[in-house]
């Protein structure tokens, strides 16, 4: 995809019309699967949408952001993971669960990354339970981390939440979220 391609397809993404935002959404995500050489097109726009005032934008943008870090050789993701993070705190939950279950994929661009992800997820797991929805918060970085073994089997993954299932102090959601993990043995 040249630039004009990837501009047309950011111009698409940002449409106030759901279904043509939504046929751009879907085909870029199943674009982003592998890697891409026009992630830096369209880079700085979804890093500026990430609060942008339509909620679903910023969907977009950190799910995308996210699916671009495996076409990211410069390591803009490291500068820009903060930005992501905050958006798992977005005011539509709907819209940081969407950031929060994308942000494991970050880790499949290499070890660093992973480590970006997992330090991230650690954090954002020790310090939710205060908000609204922090069980739901929990079970999605759980899963993420899962998500991210089963991609590709690191015993640190593993390792790293069993340790933060086991810092749950309600039985209830402690076996939830070690649920999850039954699941790779």
């Amino acid at each position: 995809m040249d630039h004009a391609a990837a501009q047309t397809m950011m111009d698409k993404l940002r449409s106030q019309d759901r279904e043509v935002q939504n046929e751009a959404y879907y085909a870029a995500m199943e674009q982003t699967k592998e890697q891409v050489d026009w992630a830096y097109d369209i880079w700085d726009e979804l890093k500026q949408d990430l609060t942008h005032p339509d909620n679903h934008n910023r969907s977009i943008a950190s799910q995308l952001l996210c699916n671009l870090a495996k076409s990211d050789p410069e390591g803009r993701i490291f500068d820009d993971f903060a930005a992501l993070m905050e958006v798992t705190k977005d005011k539509r939950f709907v819209t940081a669960r969407h950031c929060l279950q994308s942000l494991w994929k970050i880790g499949m661009a290499g070890q660093p990354q992973k480590q970006l992800v997992m330090n991230g997820l650690a954090d954002r797991y020790r310090n939710c339970m205060e908000e609204k929805n922090g069980t739901l918060i929990r079970f999605d970085i759980i899963q993420g981390l899962w998500n991210l073994y089963q991609y590709e089997p690191d015993e640190s993954v593993k390792q790293l939440a069993l340790d933060l299932i086991e810092t749950e102090e309600d039985i209830k959601y402690r076996k939830k979220y070690a649920a999850v993990w039954r699941k790779s043995k």
